[in-house]
């Protein structure tokens, strides 16, 4: 959801100020029949709700969501194409639990080996996959701790593709929710299988685990998951008038149970909570000199899009509060930090960013810093 605010800060510091607070009716978060959850908006990344969010358990079959990630990114890079004919090993088609019923020494698509790994949970459509992708399962759950380093994943860790129990294969609900987003905004193109709610192969008809699928048409993902270790889980995500939200339970009772708690979590959040693009990327928010360059004065931008995820009817109350370093002088180069954006609601920081040099401004000689100097000394007499 777009709001004219862009290029306000000015006008925000010195009115939103004056602006009475008047206490959004959010009532108190839902506690859920569950080890562990979290409720995340998609786009701003804020935490609307959360119980046990760094607690390290086993994920049982969410670890496949880092298994079709890493599929996602390997095709982005070109590494391997979803019209790969992917042969069958005999450890793929050994491998115990949930399964797509591929059979041992048979070329299957790559294609529809994701689709085995997101709809029917397959763990030997997995292994199959990690094999395909890395050469051996090990060397894939190398590869799956590399991705979740750089998604700053921190409670994780992986020994397999596919969730199975092994020791120290743990992660939490925090990690999951930061991969779900990575899932949902880096590759789109492959996210609608996600929404899919059945799958055959090989005549086997297989729904998809995620009830939410069929009892709320705004849900289009994620994963289920389920051992005796780990409970039920359930990460999911929906999407409604432009707002997305992403909602983690971790060791509920039952399948029931995770679709229920899930869809607590879901409601409150769309019912009480709504995100705003504060500014885009590259907006310029303050002008400010620069003491002995070349140039006078310089823009200073943010350098991503902000959003922010505030109680319904809020938004009207944020104040931005800018933060310049106090004296400026040349040389300066492009994207260098010169100050910060925070976004307050109630005195509360909401948001922050760094203020960045528009462009580089090259000292201005020895002239210049004595005329400068000068007009400086005369404006601080001034002041």
């Amino acid at each position: 959801m777009r709001m004219p605010m862009r290029g306000l800060a000015v006008l925000l510091l010195t009115m939103m100020a004056n602006l009475a607070w008047a206490a959004a009716l959010v009532p108190q978060a839902p506690k859920l029949a569950a080890s562990a959850y979290l409720l995340m908006d998609a786009d701003s990344g804020h935490i609307i709700v959360e119980h046990g969010a760094d607690e390290v358990l086993p994920p049982a079959s969410l670890t496949k969501m880092m298994t079709a990630y890493i599929l996602a990114y390997e095709v982005a890079e070109g590494n391997v194409s979803l019209a790969d004919e992917v042969r069958i090993s005999e450890k793929a088609w050994r491998t115990e639990g949930s399964r797509m019923f591929v059979q041992e020494g048979k070329y299957v698509l790559l294609e529809d080996l994701m689709r085995g790994i997101v709809i029917q949970s397959g763990n030997d459509a997995s292994v199959a996959v990690a094999e395909h992708v890395a050469g051996s399962e090990e060397a894939f759950a190398d590869l799956m701790n590399q991705h979740a380093d750089r998604l700053g994943m921190t409670h994780t860790r992986f020994y397999n593709s596919t969730g199975l129990p092994a020791e120290g294969h743990l992660t939490s609900a925090r990690d999951l929710a930061l991969l779900a987003r990575a899932i949902i905004n880096d590759y789109p193109e492959h996210y609608s299988v996600y929404a899919e709610r059945e799958f055959t192969f090989n005549k086997i008809r297989q729904p998809n685990r995620n009830k939410l699928l069929w009892r709320d048409s705004t849900v289009d993902g994620l994963k289920t998951g389920h051992t005796q270790a780990a409970g039920y889980c359930l990460v999911a995500s929906a999407k409604k008038d432009g707002q997305r939200l992403i909602s983690v339970v971790l060791g509920a009772k039952s399948t029931e149970s995770r679709a229920q708690e899930s869809q607590k979590l879901l409601t409150y959040g769309m019912r009480f909570f709504e995100s705003h693009t504060l500014y885009d990327a590259g907006d310029s928010l303050q002008r400010v000199r620069v003491w002995g360059g070349e140039t006078d004065y310089l823009n200073l931008v943010v350098a991503e899009d902000m959003m922010v995820t505030v109680p319904r009817g809020q938004a009207k109350h944020l104040q931005a509060n800018i933060e310049i370093n106090p004296e400026i002088g040349a040389p300066v180069a492009q994207d260098q930090e010169l100050g910060s954006l925070h976004i307050m609601l109630d005195g509360e920081l909401v948001a922050e960013q760094p203020l960045l040099a528009e462009q580089a401004i090259a000292d201005g000689g020895f002239i210049k810093s004595m005329t400068d100097g000068v007009a400086k000394f005369l404006q601080g007499v001034l002041d």
